[in-house]
């Protein structure tokens, strides 16, 4: 019987160890998904057993979460890199992170490789866009977004695409970014211009540029 005990205790220790490796793996990252817990040799089904017992929170499915985290208000495009880690959060979602723009897009603006698989999500909702060859590797960064590490474009790349793509969200809002841009000054007029040949946008944003800087 003790022997029994002994082995319950040993099981109880290890289970609890676990849990405590998960919430602290969960502060740190702000969101978890069943293969992040794999990649350090945890069985995902603990996170369903967490969120059963009312310890974590579960946002969308196959992603988890602290219930007493503060989410900043990016958490969806959080949500987004963690589902989708090869995209890069453009245009409209993108401007936001950013601060030039005032608009809110319900959906995640999210650039991936023409020939790249179409990401099969229920949440966040997702706007895909196809971008190739150096406009879709120019200007990436790796932002860290509620503990995610997310690939955004540059605040330079962002403004360029938006003329680029002017006739899906508007000239007035890549006006509106350009604007603000030079305002906040997020970056040099060089970074700008060298965003907009990549996007071969010189010609079309010069006289925009001339008019503001």
């Amino acid at each position: 019987m003790s022997g029994l005990i002994c082995i319950s205790r040993l099981l109880l220790t290890m289970s609890m160890t676990k849990k405590d490796r998960i919430l602290e793996l969960l502060k740190k990252a702000g969101v978890l998904r069943p293969r992040d817990l794999e990649a350090v040799g945890i069985s995902g089904v603990y996170l369903n057993k967490l969120y059963a017992e009312g310890l974590l929170e579960r946002p969308a499915r196959g992603l988890y979460t602290l219930p007493d985290s503060e989410p900043s208000e990016h958490r969806t495009i959080a949500e987004a890199g963690k589902r989708v880690p090869q995209g890069v959060v453009c245009l409209l979602s993108a401007l936001r992170f950013h601060d030039l723009t005032t608009q809110a897009p319900f959906e995640i603006w999210l650039a991936i490789g023409e020939k790249a698989r179409l990401p099969k999500i229920d949440y966040p909702p997702l706007r895909i866009v196809r971008y190739s060859g150096q406009a879709l590797s120019f200007g990436v960064e790796e932002h860290d977004v509620d503990g995610v590490k997310v690939r955004i474009y540059s605040a330079a790349k962002t403004v360029a695409d938006c003329f680029k793509y002017r006739n899906k969200i508007g000239l007035d809002v890549a006006i509106e970014a350009l604007r603000d841009f030079v305002r906040q000054r997020k970056a040099t007029v060089d970074e700008l211009w060298a965003a907009a040949k990549v996007c071969r946008m010189s010609n079309v944003m010069r006289p925009y540029m001339e008019a503001v800087t």
